[in-house]
């Protein structure tokens, strides 16, 4: 049974990319992966969107998106109020952390494939 649900921003459709390695990882370990990215596409079996889909509930989001690219989704990600944001490392935003945190949100700068390699997800 799928527990968790996880939203990737800044999926990629490159298997280098630690994104897509993520939706990977994430998917092997049993958690619902939603992904929006820059190019609309699938991975892994999960389409990638280029805008955040409508009426679903997400436990966390994982930013893989520089600080700048970040801002546009600012809106988006309130709406949805998942109950977590990782900043992944080099996506790390003071001004968002504490943001989100202010509403509520639960922040970590933190890199989603180590939490889950130590089981820590």
């Amino acid at each position: 049974m799928v527990a968790k649900s996880t939203l990737i921003l800044g999926a990629s459709l490159n298997e280098l990319r630690y994104s897509n390695k993520a939706i990977r990882k994430l998917i092997s370990s049993n958690i619902k992966v939603f992904a929006v990215g820059k190019n609309i596409g699938e991975t892994h079996g999960v389409k990638i969107l280029n805008k955040f889909p409508k009426g679903i509930k997400i436990n966390t989001i994982s930013i893989y998106l520089n600080i700048k690219l970040q801002e546009q989704y600012i809106d988006s990600i309130i709406e949805i109020f998942p109950k977590r944001v990782i900043f992944n490392p080099g996506t790390e935003n003071p001004k968002l952390f504490k943001y989100f945190s202010s509403k509520g949100v639960k922040c970590e700068n933190s890199c989603t494939l180590v939490l889950l390699s130590t089981k820590q997800y």
